[in-house]
């Protein structure tokens, strides 16, 4: 199975899944970012391009960080990547997010 990858139309899709899946409310994310909810409704339904500092505060408030790759290093992490999947917390498959962005763990 390939490693889903995350793209610049589909990276909110996956950080709103990480959210829902940690069960924490727009409102529970605008209180550990600042973000007002209507702002990250927004951005969580694909309407408005947040800045990149949004975005990172984002994923931290769901346990998860932002990596650079080198592009010429990408075969290699996306293979660890699919080593990775299906061990995720209590048994289940991590999300895309999970897999390409990291939880952020091991930092």
């Amino acid at each position: 199975m390939a490693t889903a990858r995350i793209t610049p139309q589909s990276w909110h899709i996956e950080l709103k899944k990480a959210r829902r899946s940690r069960r924490m409310s727009q409102r529970g994310m605008e209180s550990r970012t600042g973000i007002r909810q209507s702002h990250l409704s927004r951005i969580e339904n694909g309407l408005v391009d947040p800045k990149l500092s949004h975005a990172v505060q984002m994923a931290r408030a769901v346990e998860l960080e932002f990596v650079l790759v080198p592009r010429r290093a990408l075969a290699a992490v996306s293979g660890l990547l699919r080593d990775f999947e299906g061990t995720g917390e209590q048994g289940r498959r991590p999300t895309a997010v999970e897999l390409l962005v990291g939880d952020g763990e091991d930092a």
